[in-house]
């Protein structure tokens, strides 16, 4: 699930609960290859007049019953999945090839990869060979390691740590640092030395989503810190209460603004909101957001740059929530505002300090056929990140003017990141696509030119291996559904598919190289990714066109796409296979559940599998503003919809399912993929239900290379067992 920044919790209590006492049978070892039946306790409750069955209510304590099951389910999965003889070729090759690439990535969904402040560059990198993601300084003394994992983990018994994010002070002498254990994102922070990487100050606990910002001096950092939990506290008490606060690197952290601290009402903050400090290098003026959970709509404040580490800053609201602004950036006393505020597609919007947002101009109109994604100030220009589709366009707006000039990029792709200093001319971006490795270039806009900053490593590799097909897919209400199609090029006949989707939080699903997905394909697979409605691809009338009461249109715009590449010919129901992950098992539980027929496969990643009780869980509160609540009758319809824990039925013969989860996920609780697997398991389908389970990750957020590339080869083993590949059928684990 999306949890923050847009950064979490809520307690209810329910009608009518009646639950067994009675006791379960022992499950033996949890490392045995077998696949115990999960205990079954009796549990209803009644919803605005609805009855409801949850034999597997339990589940959500995570008690020794519970986890007991979980991990023989886990284990009986690693004995199935690594008794299928290619597995290990194919796991061999995953490893090689991702291997062989220098990837600078960044560190979390919506993380940066690189940070360019006084000729100093600091970027995430994974060398060749290595398992973790790095911390980077290049300048003119060379390039130097800042963060080494490998040597965090040797010290801690090589269990897996992370970073999660990093920040650089502007005047490029230090950066601070997220790191975190075993994909929990339980976040410390650490600030080091951009020269010798020395720890300067830290660690400092309570940070998963701090959103850290310098003063421009590099002597103070504003982030955001969670409240400290007490014993007996509820789990949703876990994102409450959090706190804006200051640290001089020498003392504590000083808390600036919270519920906690006395100054909420001045911001109406309330509990479940993230209240946050920013600062912009140059500016006059400091920003404070109120952010509501993953809400897209910001509320903003400005105060004075030098009274922002002061608890009596005189703060004054800019941006109201109604006023659909979902990005902001400053360039010395100059404000620009993203919004779409009678403009599906965004629009610009410029003002100076000072004045209220009536005042605003619009500096880029919005238009049909271009979709805004963000903004970046640079001292010479406005840089504006449109898309056509899915694929990136970049326009220019001179410092200074209304005129607006498209740059051509160096190819067509998708932009995955940019950065851009306010003081400084010109701007960085990563340029990568379906089936182009990501490169970084610096865009120079004195010569108009791009040049690669060489900071990534790729092994010998030609694009063009691959096809890119942009299709379309008619919804049943006649909507078109665009519809990515990428195989080896020349393949004939028709083929085994992974067809992936999302559609939650506006999130757009965008041309992105992953090296796993390219090994996938080189064993004659196709690969496709269906934009259904809830994402942002073509805008927020198509984010809301998949939001609250319209959410079945993104798993029947799933189910159209299936049933468009079938019509097309490029695959079969038996070769078909269809994956999500996090809120994209919204997508994909229910498109199985509702058309059981339609696929040969699912491949349901850390899955929103039971969204009627998605709020009871510490991530639940921050996403109440996307899905809704089950404490109105029009929320708890909504989720009733969209929970493919309840829509299991019995007599229905489901396709094969692998569902993963991880035991530290911070995002969806471990519990809702095993509650959707048991009862999968319990239905009549004569079809193999797994579920796959990490002890030492959480949401995909922080794993090892090797962890993920593991779980790759078990879905690649699963597809082509299920498409009944030769060589590619299972011996052990009761087979």
């Amino acid at each position: 699930m999306r949890l923050i920044v847009r950064c979490a919790v809520l307690a209810l209590s329910l009608i009518a609960m009646v639950r067994s006492s009675q006791a379960a049978e022992p499950l033996g070892t949890a490392t045995s290859p077998l696949k115990p039946p999960a205990p079954v306790h009796p549990f209803e409750e009644s919803l605005f007049g609805r009855k409801l069955l949850d034999p597997y209510r339990y589940m959500e304590t995570m008690d020794a019953e519970t986890l007991y099951w979980i991990k023989a389910q886990g284990a009986y999965t690693r004995s199935m999945l690594g008794s299928i003889g290619a597995r290990s070729a194919f796991a061999k090759h995953l490893s090689e090839f991702g291997a062989s690439f220098g990837m600078i990535a960044p560190p979390s969904f919506e993380g940066q990869p690189y940070q360019i402040y006084r000729h100093r560059i600091f970027f995430t990198k994974r060398e060749p060979g290595s398992d973790n993601l790095d911390l980077f300084a290049k300048d003119r003394n060379g390039t130097r390691k800042l963060v080494d994992i490998a040597r965090l983990r040797a010290a801690h018994d090589n269990k897996p740590y992370a970073i999660n994010y990093f920040e650089a002070s502007p005047d490029g002498t230090k950066v601070a640092v997220g790191i975190s254990e075993g994909g929990s994102e339980e976040t410390s922070i650490f600030v080091h030395d951009a020269l010798s990487g020395a720890r300067l100050a830290g660690p400092v606990d309570r940070a998963q989503y701090a959103s850290p910002t310098w003063s421009e001096d590099g002597k103070l950092l504003f982030f955001n810190r969670l409240a400290a939990l007490s014993p007996g506290d509820a789990p949703t008490a876990k994102y409450l209460n959090s706190t804006a606060v200051v640290w001089d690197l020498k003392s504590g952290p000083t808390a600036l603004i919270g519920t906690t601290v006395g100054n909420a009402g001045a911001f109406n903050l309330k509990p479940a909101e993230f209240p946050n400090v920013g600062l912009v290098p140059g500016a006059p003026n400091a920003l404070f957001f109120n952010i509501n959970g993953v809400q897209n709509e910001l509320e903003i404040w400005l105060t004075s740059t030098r009274s922002a580490s002061h608890l009596d800053a005189p703060w004054h609201r800019l941006v109201a929530r109604l006023d659909d602004v979902t990005d902001v950036r400053m360039r010395g006393s100059e404000i620009f505002l993203l919004s779409h505020h009678g403009a599906p597609t965004f629009q610009v919007l410029a003002l100076r300090a000072g004045q209220r947002l009536a005042e605003a101009e619009t500096l880029v109109p919005a238009r049909n056929d271009r979709v805004i994604e963000s903004i970046r100030a640079a001292a010479d220009a406005l840089y504006v990140l449109q898309r056509d589709g899915i694929y990136s366009r970049l326009l220019r707006v001179p410092t200074g003017t209304r005129s607006a000039k498209d740059i051509p990029l160096p190819f067509k792709g998708y932009v995955s990141a940019v950065f851009t200093d306010p003081r400084s001319q010109g701007l960085t971006l990563t340029l990568e696509s379906w089936n182009v490795p990501p490169t970084v270039f610096a865009y120079d806009p004195r010569g108009d030119r791009f040049s690669d900053l060489a900071l990534g490593t790729n092994p010998p590799y030609r694009p063009d291996e691959f096809e890119v097909r942009d299709l379309n897919a008619t919804a049943r209400d006649g909507t078109q559904i665009p519809l990515t199609f990428v195989e080896p090029t020349g393949t004939q006949g028709t083929r085994t598919v992974l067809l992936d989707a999302y559609g939650s939080y506006g999130i757009s699903f965008l041309p992105e190289f992953n090296a796993r997905i390219i090994s996938f394909m080189r064993e004659g697979a196709a690969y496709a990714v269906c934009h259904v409605r809830g994402g942002g691809e073509l805008g927020e009338a198509w984010r809301l066109a998949g939001k609250d009461a319209q959410k079945p249109n993104t798993w029947r715009d799933l189910i159209a796409c299936a049933e468009d590449l079938i019509a097309l010919g490029l695959t079969t129901k038996d070769k078909l296979f269809i994956t999500g992950g996090s809120a994209g098992g919204i997508t994909v539980g229910r498109a199985m559940t509702e058309r059981p027929d339609l696929f040969a496969g699912v491949i349901d990643r850390v899955p929103a599998a039971n969204a009627l009780r998605m709020e009871f869980s510490p991530s639940g509160p921050p996403n109440i503003p996307e899905f809704g609540t089950v404490t109105n009758e029009e929320g708890f319809k909504n989720l009733l919809a969209m929970d493919s824990y309840q829509a299991v039925k019995g007599g229905t013969q489901y396709p094969a399912v692998l569902i993963t989860a991880g035991l530290n996920d911070p995002r969806v609780a471990s519990w809702e993929p095993a509650k959707f697997a048991a009862r999968l398991q319990a239905s009549d389908t004569t079809n193999p239900v797994l579920l796959r389970v990490e002890e030492e990750a959480g949401h995909g957020i922080g794993s090892t290379k090797t962890q993920k590339d593991q779980e790759w080869a078990d879905i690649g083993a699963f597809i082509f067992w299920r498409a009944g590949r030769e060589g590619w059928q299972p011996t052990g684990a009761g087979h």
